[in-house]
């Protein structure tokens, strides 16, 4: 027995030995080896591996304490390396640190293919945003069972083809953060991520994805949704679906193409605080229940809200460059104009009629589609115009209706009963539609047409622009036929009638093209033979969303100077006396070379306007004496570099209109030839008139023209970062990218540099861009990059107002030669800085104070940390008063013009034109030939009344 004990002790003993081995092991910290050699890989990829300050001869991170490693035991559970600069690639095993739970590697510059986080299944924490990571691997989400928090935020993941979450990641049952901004996702939202309890934070900003909100998030748990800014037109539908989600507290929907209207009961999501709607395609009335929430931020700006304009309880609240009926907040519109939106709201809102029904008045202005009489709506007439929707009863409240046409479109529904209550009603023409019975007793004396509807007849519609069989329409749209539903009538066979549809259409077709290019093959060969200038006829692609199928052709005449850019010849009017049909649609900007040759002389050498790194601005000049700018790229600096400014500018002035930004008028791509037209700014760089003006024999400016110059571009560069689709960062503001009218009103250029800005105060990292003198700190040092760097070289534009010196010359004292830092020296002195201020300017004491509050915001705005920086909103509202207090005398230049611009660009034509008569000489206006220049034919009509504002 005794012997028996003793064995077993023995053992006994053993055992305990290697225990307390083991646990002496466990307390030195003694690192599994295979997470040191992770560890190590880790390291010895890295391009600066001294960063992470691991020593070289330690082989035992966890009992050392290395920097950023935690271990739990023996083992590595967490590395913490964010905002360290580590560079270089990370190894593909990462995944075998099996006790990791929490990984830390954002902001750094990793690269090559994101690690594989497969299998790590006590994994809760995963921040890998702000790299460079250029691909992910597939199985990276599969087995990540206790993930909470993943981050891909800022990564350019799949390039070339882009990719999307797998299905794997639904597996993730604890996850409750998922944010992947600008991390390169493509395609629709995915349904199961709508389907995730846990998920609380999702945040997919600036991708490109596409496609609706997706029902399954109906009742989800979401606190902050993102999806804002997609690229390349963005995501779609109505957003009906967020109304269930009530624990929304963020939702930003901005910079993206929904559309229909916001629901009425939005006013459900008790805790929402940040609501951004901004540039969507959301039209109709704003519900009342959002009128009366108090957020903190709610911007609905750049949509197609029309009614009244809100009286917001929420102080924070914008919505801008809508199409409200009376600027006056709360004040009623007219009865006719809210029928008239619940017309559109029943037809899901037709962009045609969105962009003209503006105003407060039917029967002023652009509503396309209507006529009136005697100051009432008289007529609908939009036949053919691929209207989708049913027929609204609030049409019975357009009183003096006397024809109603709305034949060929893609209508369905009823016909409202209270429509027989038109006491005027003459004509009613709802012909090939689809709208269904019963139709209701109109009087006898209304000429109803209703053939080609296959629920009133039985038979098929006919096709879409030609009238339906049984009846013949006259051009106005009517019938021969009195009060009776028309019918298909036909004894051939459908198939017949089938094949044959199969055969006339194509000859049909040819037929058609054979009668237009016949006659354009005899205009070009009439026009070589009698002249040997190059033909410049050009046909323009017809966009595919304008229902009228007439081909755009702009014909510029052989002589040098004298060109003319026409539509087809076949524009119709409206009952306003706006034409229809423009030579360069909306998203349409090309022009040709041989065009722009003509209006420049051949690109002359004497219309040279000025050079530049990108090439050479020319004057163009058409036969109406309209002046344009046009911007060449030279063939020796087309480089990728210079491809992308041009391509830049082009994406970013075809999404941005402002009074304050130079606008793009069209571009041309044509061989090596890359060509921008502006519109043209006679007065030139404001560079040119603080530092030029004694050489160019210019007069100097006066404080009243500079801060009226001040402030334009301070709510030209507002509207860029927080007012337009999207939130641009300029990168290159300074004063010879301010360019001048003849008013003096100024106006931002140069769009080349253009980055859009990522939300927040995050930054986006870029390559270094701008010129010297006007770059924010930070961004020259990190190339991190904010609009608080715009706000920064802004400021350097008002210290050289105020100074008249350049932002940077060598040729100063060395004190004064960054004018930022000598700024900042004498800006609190109040001798120092009146000293500096520009000796062109009247010093009176009166204007002190001024110049005073100027100096301040020079100030505030050059901080040299960006969150002590205002923003451009601060800097409007600091110049404002100060430009309203400096208003011009009666007898002088009144600088507006008498224009509001608030208004919608053809009110403004209007105005402007009503002003014709009136003696325009004091505005510097007049040409030569004492006309008033206008923009080129084609290129005002195409833009938008949302363009204007």
């Amino acid at each position: 027995m005794g012997k028996g004990n003793g064995r077993g002790g023995g053992g006994g003993g053993g055992l305990l030995l290697a225990v307390a081995l083991s646990l002496v092991a466990a307390v030195s910290g003694f690192t599994e080896p295979g997470d040191l050699a992770i560890l190590k890989q880790f390291r010895d990829g890295l391009s600066n591996p001294e960063l992470l300050q691991w020593p070289a001869n330690d082989d035992d991170p966890c009992g050392s304490k290395w920097k950023h490693v935690f271990c739990s035991g023996n083992r590595v559970s967490q590395i913490q390396v964010q905002k360290v600069g580590l560079e270089g690639p990370l190894p593909p095993n990462l995944n075998q640190l099996t006790a990791l739970s929490n990984l830390g590697l954002q902001n750094n510059r990793f690269s090559g293919a994101v690690p594989s986080l497969s299998g790590l299944a006590s994994l809760q924490y995963a921040y890998l945003d702000y790299n460079n990571f250029d691909s992910i691997p597939s199985d990276f989400f599969v087995g990540l069972e206790n993930l909470q928090v993943l981050a891909l935020d800022g990564n350019d993941l799949n390039a070339s083809t882009g990719w999307m979450f797998p299905k794997e990641l639904q597996n993730s049952a604890q996850l409750t953060n998922l944010t992947c901004n600008e991390c390169n996702l493509v395609g629709p939202v995915p349904d199961f991520l709508g389907s995730m309890a846990s998920l609380l934070v999702l945040e997919l900003s600036g991708n490109s994805l596409t496609g609706g909100i997706p029902p399954s998030f109906a009742n989800s748990s979401l606190q902050i949704l993102w999806l804002n800014n997609q690229l390349n037109g963005g995501m779609t539908g109505p957003i009906d679906v967020v109304t269930s989600m009530v624990s929304l507290k963020s939702l930003w929907l901005h910079g993206n193409s929904f559309s229909g209207t916001i629901p009425g009961n939005i006013g459900d999501l008790a805790f929402l605080k940040s609501l951004n709607l901004n540039g969507n395609q959301l039209a109709g009335l704003i519900p009342d229940s959002l009128i009366g929430m108090d957020l903190d931020v709610l911007d609905l700006n750049n949509n197609k809200f029309m009614g009244p304009t809100p009286k917001f309880k929420s102080p924070n609240a914008t919505s801008a460059s809508n199409a409200f009926c009376l600027p006056t907040p709360g004040a009623p519109c007219a009865p006719e104009v809210m029928a008239l939106i619940d017309f559109l709201t029943a037809l899901n809102f037709p962009s045609r009629l969105l962009s003209s029904w503006v105003g407060n008045d039917p029967c002023q202005g652009p509503w396309f589609g209507l006529s009136c009489n005697n100051g009432k709506v008289a007529m609908i007439n939009l036949p053919k115009n691929n209207l989708n929707g049913t027929l609204s009863p609030s049409v019975a409240k357009l009183d003096a209706l006397t024809q109603v046409r709305l034949g060929s479109n893609n209508l369905n529904g009823p016909i409202p009963d209270n429509w027989t209550s038109l006491k005027g009603l003459t004509s009613l023409d709802l012909s090939d539609n689809n709208i269904s019975p019963p139709i209701p007793a109109f009087k006898t004396s209304v000429k109803l047409l209703t053939g080609g509807n296959p629920l009133l007849t039985g038979t098929p519609a006919s096709p879409k622009g030609s009238p339906p069989s049984g009846h013949t329409k006259s051009p106005g749209g009517t019938s021969d036929s009195g009060n009776v539903p028309d019918t298909v009538s036909s004894t051939k066979p459908k198939k017949f009638k089938s094949v044959l549809a199969a055969i006339v259409a194509p000859v049909a077709s040819v037929a058609a093209l054979i009668f237009l290019a016949v006659p354009l093959f005899f205009y070009c060969k009439k026009r070589k033979e009698t002249s040997q200038a190059p033909s410049s006829l050009v046909v323009y692609p017809r966009d595919p969303s304008d229902p009228d199928n007439i081909v755009k052709i702009a014909v510029a005449s052989n002589t040098y100077g004298s060109t003319s850019l026409t539509g087809s010849g076949s524009a119709s009017r409206n009952s306003s006396g706006f034409g229809e049909s423009h030579v360069i649609e909306a998203g349409n900007l090309i022009i040709s070379v041989q065009v722009l040759r003509n209006v420049t002389k051949n690109f002359a050498r004497e219309n040279e306007l000025g050079r530049g790194g990108f090439g050479v601005v020319y004057k163009g000049e058409l036969d109406d004496g309209t002046k344009i700018a046009v911007k060449r790229m030279e063939a020796g600096v087309i480089s990728n570099k210079a491809i992308n400014e041009f391509q830049a500018e082009i994406a970013v002035l075809s999404k941005v209109r402002h009074r304050h930004l130079v606008s793009l008028l069209g571009y041309s791509i044509e061989g090596n030839e890359r060509i921008l037209v502006y519109e043209y700014m006679p007065q030139g760089a404001l560079s040119k008139h603080l530092f030029h003006w004694k050489d160019l024999k210019l007069e100097p400016l006066t404080w009243k023209r500079r801060l009226n110059i001040a402030l334009d571009v301070a709510r030209g560069m507002e509207y860029l970062h927080s007012l337009a689709h999207q939130s641009f960062i300029h990168r290159d503001l300074k004063s010879s990218n301010i360019l001048l009218g003849d008013d003096y009103r100024a106006k931002v250029s140069d769009f080349g540099l253009v980055k859009l800005a990522p939300d927040g105060e995050k930054s986006v990292v870029t390559r270094l861009a701008g010129t010297f003198g006007y770059l924010a700190p930070e961004y020259a040092v990190t190339g991190k990059i904010t609009t608080k760097a715009d706000v920064f070289s802004f400021g350097v534009v008002l210290m050289e107002l105020l100074t008249g010196l350049m932002a940077l010359d060598e040729e100063r004292p060395e004190e004064s030669q960054y004018l930022v830092g000598y700024f900042w020296n004498i800006k609190s002195d109040k001798e120092k800085l009146m000293a500096a201020i520009d000796p062109t300017l009247d010093k009176k004491e009166e204007t002190y104070e001024s110049i005073s509050t100027i100096a301040e915001l020079a100030g505030h705005c050059t901080a040299r940390e960006p969150n002590q920086r205002p923003d451009m909103g601060h800097a409007v509202n600091v110049l404002a008063p100060l430009v309203e207090k400096w208003k011009p005398f009666d007898d002088d230049y009144e600088e507006y013009s008498g224009i509001d611009y608030s208004l919608p660009l053809n009110q403004m034509v209007k105005d402007w034109q009503e002003a014709e008569s009136k003696d325009l000489s004091y505005m510097g206006l007049e040409d030569s030939k004492g006309s008033i220049p206008t923009r080129p034919a084609g290129f005002a009509d195409s833009f938008t009344s949302a363009d204007a504002r």
